[in-house]
């Protein structure tokens, strides 16, 4: 027996991934660096199941079906770089390899050159959904060679979540198209998570509630807008409790750690010139969260001031509940647009709708929403922002005050709010017809002879004044990097 694909890798993902495919009817050959790895998992999960451990790559190979197609679960880098190489001397013409881990999608945009440039066939997939998503169903986001696709469509889209009979997978574009749009949506999950934290301090801090009173706000919020995986592991997370009664999170250190992927989504956010505010700023509270040392002893010097008792605690509790519902759809307004810029940049000729639909099942950031993004972007293809969708305006127009209240209590009573605030600064600033950059402008030109643009001109030309009477008429190129 051949194997219908191979696999490398057996950390969690990968041996998740593996026993998913060989539950929907494909024998899967796989191996790992570690022979050990191999042989225990063959012997262990893998026990009398269509998979075949093999010891080498050249054995891997040999035991697959053609076109073969093989399947990296490694960790993102130069582990990558190092098994195409091993690899291509062993494949044919229009063999298909498959990257299913975080890899940066500038890198699989050079890895599908390159590997096409061999003859072969390249795939860099996001893979979302966790340990339990690769087991029972993650979201996949497969872009690369597109010659490739009918020949792991059935693969991907069998083993992915399925939402209304629909696939959580799809084609996504060309060259690194399906690692962007997953380093996107881990971007968003940044965001998500930072917003759910904030809310849950201010619920405990401000409002006074305890776990099992934020258990029960979060549950009942998982059954209306709300809804989605990461609300709702919220609410198991605050109703846990160790064998002596008390709750775990309450024993959780402060210290929040990172694999890089928000880190990466911020920094073409800002090669792209796109205001990615609120997932920015969740990235910078995970490293101030990592100052742990640093943070007890600033909280020395500047220490709490007293929390001002609200009047109506209730009533704040669902004005938070309507501020994160704003945050939310803000933080993911915020992510289609650089998913939007980008892929526009790059030619991927990106689906937006069909992109929404994706993150439906399956992975981290699966929302309720999901569906009415899929269809704003569906009723216009050209639309600029999702906040200028009329579903979503009416719901901003109708909930803005909250966030707004909900910010200025935080601040009030020095509840650190970084990414609620982040929201609110960027509404704020989207929905303003007239901004003070005419300042900025006149600055530049002062110190810089950068020029500017008038209001009573047409846009397009540019002006620049003598402001001192020694700084010469001579203007310096217009630009905007």
């Amino acid at each position: 027996m051949k194997a219908t694909i191979g696999l490398i890798g057996l950390a969690v993902m990968g041996e998740n991934l593996v026993l998913n495919l060989e539950s929907k009817g494909f024998s899967v050959a796989v191996y790992n660096r570690s022979t050990e790895k191999v042989d225990a998992f063959i012997n262990g999960r893998a026990k009398g199941k269509q998979i075949i451990g093999t010891h080498s790559l050249k054995e891997l190979v040999a035991n697959l079906q053609t076109p073969r197609k093989v399947m990296m679960m490694v960790k993102a880098g130069s582990a990558v770089d190092d098994t195409i190489e091993a690899l291509i001397p062993l494949l044919d013409k229009g063999d298909i390899i498959i990257d299913g881990g975080n890899s940066n999608y500038e890198d699989s945009e050079r890895r599908v050159a390159y590997v096409e440039s061999k003859g072969l066939l390249y795939i860099g997939t996001g893979v979302s959904g966790g340990e339990e998503g690769a087991l029972k169903g993650p979201s996949i986001m497969p872009g690369g060679s597109e010659a490739a696709w009918e020949q792991v469509k059935p693969l991907l889209q069998g083993i992915s979540a399925h939402v209304e009979g629909v696939p959580c997978c799809d084609w996504i574009g060309k060259g690194g198209a399906g690692h962007f749009v997953k380093m996107v949506h881990n971007g968003i999950e940044y965001g998500d998570m930072q917003l759910i934290g904030e809310v849950y301090d201010l619920m405990r801090r401000l409002a006074g509630l305890g776990n099992e009173e934020m258990h029960q706000v979060f549950a009942e919020w998982n059954t209306g807008d709300l809804d989605s995986y990461l609300i709702e592991i919220t609410k198991d997370i605050l109703a846990y409790k160790e064998e002596d009664g008390t709750y775990l999170l309450d024993k959780i250190l402060d210290s929040a750690g990172q694999k890089g992927t928000g880190k990466w989504t911020g920094i073409n956010a800002l090669h792209a010139g796109v205001p990615l505010t609120l997932i920015v700023e969740s990235v910078f509270a995970r490293s101030v969260s990592s100052q742990k040392d640093e943070r007890i002893a600033a909280s020395k010097v500047f220490p709490a001031q007293p929390i001002k008792p609200l009047s109506d605690p209730k009533a704040f509790v669902q004005a938070l509940g309507s501020a994160l519902y704003v945050a939310k759809i803000i933080s993911y307004a915020q992510g289609f647009s650089l998913i939007k810029t980008v892929g526009e940049t790059n030619g991927w000729n990106l689906n937006l709708a069909s992109i929404a639909l994706l993150w439906r099942g399956g992975c981290i950031i699966r929302s309720a929403f999901l569906d009415k993004i899929s269809q704003a972007f569906l009723a216009k293809k050209d639309l600029q922002n999702l906040i200028l969708d009329p579903y979503f305006a009416k719901i901003l127009q109708a909930n803005h005050q909250s966030l707004r209240e909900v910010v200025a209590q935080a601040a009030l009573n020095g509840i650190p709010t970084p990414s609620l605030s982040a929201a609110l600064s960027w509404f704020d600033s989207y929905r303003t017809e007239n901004l003070p950059a005419n300042l900025l402008q006149a600055q530049r030109d002062y110190f810089g002879a950068h020029t500017y643009e008038r209001v009573d001109r047409n846009r397009g030309e540019f002006f620049h004044t003598n402001w001192t009477g020694r700084g010469g008429d001579t203007a310096s190129t217009t630009y905007s990097i």
